[in-house]
């Protein structure tokens, strides 16, 4: 297994410090249950991404924490809010992050029903995407307008968004999520 000498960005203050680089494969024993098991690994993974120099990847394990099953633990999602502004904040120009507020667009208009707890997670990704939109530029990061205009796809306002998510997950995560909008 590789070592720490392939680090090359900080790390994410809100994400657990990793010794050494984590393979790509690290989530999948977990992925089945879905579990506490499942949530930490995909943080683990996200950091070990992010400090590799690959932000976008390092997003996309921080959304799928958020298919960790919140009724089998007291999973503590709002954390992964502050991870996830961190590392759009915080990416190098030369690093790969891609349009994050377009991926949020994206990932909570076609998500896949069939994956667990999906509801939820639509209602989390409108609200990384009013997050990334509070804390960076629409010139910066647009919306994808050609969706919107083609489905006719109208964005949840914050307020609708907050509300799903005190009423699908908890009040603590809608203030952790109003506390980043702020």
């Amino acid at each position: 297994m590789p070592n720490s000498s392939k680090f090359i960005n900080p790390p994410c203050p809100s994400l657990t410090e990793l010794a050494t680089h984590l393979p790509i494969t690290h989530t999948r024993p977990h992925r089945n249950s879905c579990s506490t098991d499942y949530h930490t690994a995909c943080l683990e993974l996200a950091q070990s991404l992010w400090r590799c120099g690959s932000p976008a990847q390092a997003i996309l394990q921080l959304d799928k924490s958020f298919m960790a099953n919140d009724t089998v633990s007291n999973i503590p999602h709002h954390s992964t809010y502050s991870s996830i502004l961190w590392i759009i904040l915080h990416s190098p120009k030369d690093q790969f992050l891609g349009n994050p507020v377009r991926h949020f667009q994206h990932l909570a208009s076609r998500m896949n029903m069939s994956q667990p707890n999906a509801e939820l997670r639509i209602w989390r990704a409108w609200a990384c995407l009013h997050i990334t939109e509070i804390h960076t530029s629409s010139e910066q990061y647009p919306r994808d307008t050609h969706q919107l205009e083609k489905e006719n796809l109208i964005i949840p306002s914050i307020e609708e968004t907050i509300s799903k998510i005190q009423n699908l997950a908890s009040q603590h995560e809608a203030e952790a999520i109003k506390a980043l909008l702020s």
